[in-house]
């Protein structure tokens, strides 16, 4: 008798004993499952890592101005570029005319250069295609013969498609000269190209976009502009933009390419 309750006994503790076994091994399975989906949830929630994929001419354009190609003050007029007659409504700035548009900004402009150097006047600003057309040609003969302020110093004749070819780093064909657009001017110190003390050009460079204007010919800018520096030659093309274009060191054929139509 005592041998039957004694195997009894023990048949339920194997059994009792297999059950929280089974438990257990339950336990872990859940427990392990818990742990991989928090696993998976913490992979899913993180951020993924991206190498930076933007370009200097993106980084470039993200303060751009608010400005299209089409504005009005940022009208491209160049030998790629030529115009017909643009006939802007004009007025008289001293002793030139500019579009109406930029005369205030061209008065402040004068004044401030006129307070780094006195001797600071404006020289030239709008010129219609006509009278650009004469003007060129007028170069062209110069350089042929080689006159006194010539690109062809040598005292020799030369061809006339040479002497095109001279007068093109400093002055455009007709349509092909933003003069007549009557938004640029050339103002120095001299009546004469590149003559202006250096320290002067610089100083009033460096205040023109305050007043909407730029150097537009810039040294080191001829790969995009097409013509060789010019000290004197400044274009008004708006506040904004000629900040824009002076931070990024960009003549106006390379800020447009950053704009939309």
């Amino acid at each position: 008798m005592q041998r039957r309750t004694k195997k009894r006994k023990l048949k339920k503790s194997r059994v009792i004993g297999s059950f929280i076994i089974l438990l257990v091994f339950i336990g872990l399975c859940v427990f392990a499952v818990s742990k991989l989906k928090t696993q998976v949830t913490k992979k899913t929630a993180e951020p993924r890592q991206t190498s930076p994929s933007s370009s200097p001419a993106e980084s470039k354009a993200t303060d751009l101005p608010e400005a299209h190609r089409s504005d009005w003050n940022l009208v491209l007029v160049n030998r790629e570029n030529p115009k017909e007659e643009l006939s802007p409504e004009l007025t008289t700035v001293g002793t030139v005319q500019v579009d109406q548009r930029i005369a205030d900004a061209l008065v402040k402009f004068l004044a401030a250069a006129q307070a780094i150097d006195p001797s600071e006047h404006l020289i030239s600003a709008y010129r219609s295609v006509a009278y650009q057309e004469q003007l060129f040609n007028t170069y062209v003969e110069n350089e042929m013969v080689g006159a006194a302020g010539s690109v062809n110093n040598t005292g020799q004749p030369i061809s006339r498609e040479q002497a095109e070819t001279n007068v093109k780093t400093y002055s455009q064909p007709a349509g092909s000269s933003e003069h007549q657009t009557g938004l640029a001017v050339d103002m120095s110190t001299v009546d004469a190209l590149n003559q202006s003390p250096e320290d002067v050009v610089a100083q009033v460079k460096k205040i023109a976009p305050e007043y909407g204007f730029v150097l537009r010919f810039p040294e080191g800018g001829k790969a995009s502009t097409g013509v060789d520096y010019e000290d004197w030659h400044f274009r008004y093309v708006g506040v904004d933009n000629a900040k824009y274009m002076t931070k990024h060191n960009l003549t106006l054929e390379e800020y447009l390419k950053l704009l939309p139509q």
